[in-house]
């Protein structure tokens, strides 16, 4: 069981204002918004690397679960493709939170960085 210290729950503007902008880019592109969280993490709020891109996955949680419902009352996404692909996920993402604590930091953010590359490259061609 996990226990949380009255220091997790303290408010911080900062953390706020990080959580509005990242829900904000997931709502609006329907991803993105935990691509930001990890150099968010690790630059603004100072998070070890390893940390920051599994704090960054579990704040995906919400962005996506906030953003979903919308998404569904709305009418605007495809069931199908979302059940064929959600298996392929669950196990791609148990077989990559295995391995994060089997790189180093300096492997995870050159591959996350040549990633976000390679994703930037292919939205503007």
């Amino acid at each position: 069981m996990i226990k949380l210290k009255k220091k997790h729950f303290n408010f911080n503007i900062k953390n706020s204002l990080i959580g509005i902008f990242t829900g904000f880019v997931n709502g609006i592109f329907g991803s993105g918004g935990g691509t930001l969280l990890v150099p968010i993490l690790n630059n603004i709020v100072k998070v070890e690397e390893h940390k920051s891109h599994a704090t960054a996955l579990s704040i995906i949680i919400f962005l996506t679960s906030a953003s979903s419902v919308i998404y569904i009352s709305k009418g605007t996404y495809d069931i199908s493709l979302t059940l064929k692909v959600a298996l392929g996920s669950v196990i791609g993402g148990i077989i990559g939170a295995k391995l994060l604590s089997k790189v180093t930091g300096k492997f995870l953010r050159i591959s996350f960085g040549a990633i976000m590359i390679l994703a930037s490259l292919r939205m503007v061609f």
